[in-house]
């Protein structure tokens, strides 16, 4: 008999965006899977957040009839979310506040609300997709801007299998962080940049790539054309304290779910995939060679229709809305900091938190110029607060894993 394999998608969406990529891509989708040597069913989990962007419920029920013909579509509501915490606290005597912890909205919550829920479906594999992502990747060739479209599905089917791989990534290319272009005066100069930059450095931004880029491209991260015509994978080895993966283009083998940590991040924050990467030191995960586009300020979403921009321009911080994207984003990267600095190193914890204090002090005053208010001086208020609840949120931390351990393990003896 066939083997079946059943691979889902998911979607943890605040922006009614995300049924014009399933509605887009959903006929690519289906021509992958027919591309490879076993059959293969799709899912596609959605959990919607209402409140993100303001979005009326039923801006999220536009997904076209022509989809659900191949492809099986999974809402999570707020409603089935309370309804299964009920059945886990009163069956499987699962502790209530732990499970409105763990599952519900939220960046880490609602990646883990859908793993959940797609062990709950037996899917095989679950690969998370970013609402402003799109399956192709450009490349500079000759000079010129090439488009690739890229298989996102088939790439990670071939590898899970062909490597046995707890987990494997792909690529982004086009605009990777919210950070805008910024034109440098004596108001703000690059050092100044700089030193913003590496006060809320993560595993993902670096002032040398932020710098790169800037300089070069606009501000845009391009694709290496050999991986994205599928050349170069390999396996992640650990650094320091952890194996760093994205959380979109990443695919969990749910069959091995004992080597898939559960996501965290502190409250308000963001991080949730810096968090689960520090858990993955004895898991195989493998960087595959496929990309997605992050349309990080949802300016070109007329690539969903092949419509391929002939440039990518610089995305100004003074356009509209760009400055409340960027503080919002840095205000993130701030929240979740101390815990990553306390995880990596508590030794040196306190002296990095006062260098990184020392740096927004100096920096805070002229980044407020650019825009002729106080909005950034919410940092250090937000860095101290943090800093204070660092122990706590390491707390939590560990115990976001202990719950996922004992969630597992119920669904591992089938009780769920």
């Amino acid at each position: 008999m066939e083997k079946k394999i059943k691979f889902g998608i998911g979607f943890v969406t605040g922006r009614a965006n995300v049924c014009r990529i399933i509605n887009s891509y959903y006929n690519s989708m289906i021509e992958q899977t027919k591309r490879y040597k076993n059959k293969v069913e799709i899912t596609i989990f959605i959990l919607f957040d209402t409140s993100y962007q303001q979005c009326k419920r039923e801006e999220f029920y536009n997904i076209i009839p022509e989809v659900y013909k191949d492809i099986k579509i999974k809402y999570i509501t707020p409603e089935e979310i309370k309804e299964e915490i009920k059945k886990l606290t009163v069956r499987n005597q699962m502790n209530a506040e732990d499970m409105n912890f763990f599952l519900g909205h939220g960046h880490a919550k609602g990646r883990n609300t859908i793993m959940y829920y797609a062990i709950k479906y037996k899917m095989d594999y679950l690969l998370f997709w970013d609402d402003d992502e799109y399956p192709v990747a450009i490349a500079k060739q000759n000079g010129k801007n090439v488009w690739l479209e890229q298989d996102n599905i088939l790439r990670h089917l071939e590898f899970m299998e062909k490597e046995n791989a707890d987990g494997t990534i792909g690529y982004h290319c086009g605009y990777i962080s919210p950070i805008p272009y910024i034109d440098y005066s004596e108001k703000f100069n690059e050092n100044d940049m700089k030193e913003f930059i590496e006060a809320i450095s993560n595993d993902i931004i670096s002032w040398e790539s932020i710098r790169e880029k800037m300089q070069n491209n606009n501000g845009v991260t391009y694709a290496n054309i050999n991986i994205a015509k599928g050349e170069g994978a390999y396996e992640i080895k650990s650094e320091g304290a952890g194996k760093w993966v994205a959380g979109s283009t990443l695919c969990l083998n749910l069959n091995n779910r004992d080597k898939i940590p559960a996501f965290y991040n502190p409250p308000l924050a963001r991080g949730e995939d810096t968090f689960f990467s520090t858990l993955l030191g004895n898991s195989k995960i493998f960087r595959i060679p496929v990309y997605h586009f992050h349309d990080g300020f949802l300016k070109y979403t007329e690539i969903m229709d092949k419509v391929y921009p002939k440039c990518l321009r610089k995305i100004n911080i003074k356009e509209e809305c760009i400055e409340t994207r960027f503080l919002k984003a840095t205000i993130g990267w701030i929240k979740y900091k101390p815990l990553l600095l306390y995880i990596k190193d508590r030794d040196t914890y306190k002296n990095k938190i006062e260098e990184m204090r020392n740096k927004l002090v100096e920096i805070i005053p002229k980044l407020n110029s650019i825009f002729n208010d106080n909005s950034f001086s919410v940092l250090l208020e937000e860095l101290d607060k943090y800093d204070r609840d660092v122990e706590k949120h390491y707390e939590d931390y560990k115990h976001t894993n202990e719950i996922w351990n004992e969630l597992k393990n119920k669904i591992n003896n089938e009780v769920i």
